[in-house]
């Protein structure tokens, strides 16, 4: 007797295509509304690439984390050192940023994923703090304190050169963002990604059902890393320099911020969230440069209070009660 073939779920194509389409429209509107911010707009977009991968590993995997701006320095670095040392093609430096960052992320998760708990944040503080503290050392490599300099890209194509108002910068950042959510979008609704919420839902149960957690774990890690180090890579060629603060504690601490206050699990929490805070922090300190912190920590207070979860959950609760409303009537 024949057995019947397994059935496969098939996801729509046109489900991910879509999904860059907001991301193409806000920064369209963001060209054409703020032409003199284009390199704050480009600095939004390049910290976009870290809260998203951060929200790979934390709301697709529940795994702690406060050292995820290394995965973004090593790849601004890696880019910025290859760019002083001839390699000038925009994309070859993209291509050596995501490298970087997916061995950082494959040897970070390798570290990081064997423990759960308190002693796995405080694993990736101690690596994160590590890497930080390597390039800082390492000043005949990195420039140190001074930062890395002399980054000069090519055009791109050899057609479209980088200009001191960042258009070129920005368009480059922005069809990037928007072709790598198109993919992560495919990629969290894949085989692997469903088995990764499992796991953070609940990891021993997936271990009862045979799946091998800890490699996927690392994989996803490793993964996290190459968007990461995307961002790094757009940082460094956009901005002509790389500092220590690009894998600072703070750095990691600031991309967790934004992630909890878009929403973790969600690629548009990540994203509301990075635009909204860096939007609100960019107004609030130059309207006043001696408190603006005590002004931008008091909004998250209540969000955090009030919205735990984040916007984007708030923001479908409240659309589902609408609806329900609505269709009571």
């Amino acid at each position: 007797m024949r057995t019947p073939p397994t059935p496969t779920r098939t996801w729509p194509l046109g489900t991910e295509l879509v999904s860059g389409l907001p991301v193409l429209a806000v920064g369209m509107l963001g060209y054409i509304f703020f032409p003199d911010d284009l390199a704050f707009l480009v600095r939004i977009v390049s910290l976009a690439f870290l809260v998203v991968s951060l929200d790979l590993v934390i709301g697709y995997c529940g795994v702690a984390t406060l050292g995820h701006a290394a995965l973004f320095g090593v790849a601004a670095y890696a880019a910025g050192l290859a760019c002083t040392k001839g390699v000038t093609e925009p994309f070859f430096l993209m291509g050596i940023g995501t490298l970087a960052g997916a061995v950082t992320g494959l040897l970070a998760g390798a570290l990081i994923t064997r423990f759960r708990g308190l002693p796995q944040l405080v694993i990736s503080i101690a690596f994160g703090q590590l890497v930080a503290a390597l390039a800082n050392k390492l000043s005949w490599i990195t420039g140190g304190s001074d930062g890395l300099s002399g980054i000069e890209p090519a055009p791109i194509l050899g057609l479209f050169a980088f200009d001191l108002y960042s258009r070129t910068g920005f368009i480059l950042s922005l069809c990037t963002l928007t072709v790598v959510v198109m993919l992560l979008a495919r990629f969290v609704r894949s085989p692997f990604g469903l088995m990764c919420r499992g796991i953070k839902d609940d990891d021993l149960r997936a271990r009862m059902i045979g799946a091998a957690v800890y490699p996927r774990l690392v994989v996803m890690y490793g993964v996290s890393g190459a968007v990461a180090g995307i961002g790094g890579a757009l940082n460094a060629i956009t901005t002509g320099v790389v500092g220590l603060d690009s894998l600072s504690f703070e750095r990691s601490a600031e991309a967790l911020v934004m992630l909890v206050l878009g929403g973790a699990g969600h690629l548009w929490g990540a994203l509301l969230g990075t635009i909204l805070f860096q939007v609100f922090e960019h107004i609030v300190s130059a309207a006043n440069p001696f408190h603006w912190m005590t002004m931008v920590g008091l909004p998250l207070f209540g969000i955090v209070l009030f919205a735990p979860q984040g916007l984007v959950p708030l923001v479908r609760r409240f659309s589902a009660r609408v609806l329900r409303w609505r269709s009571g009537r």
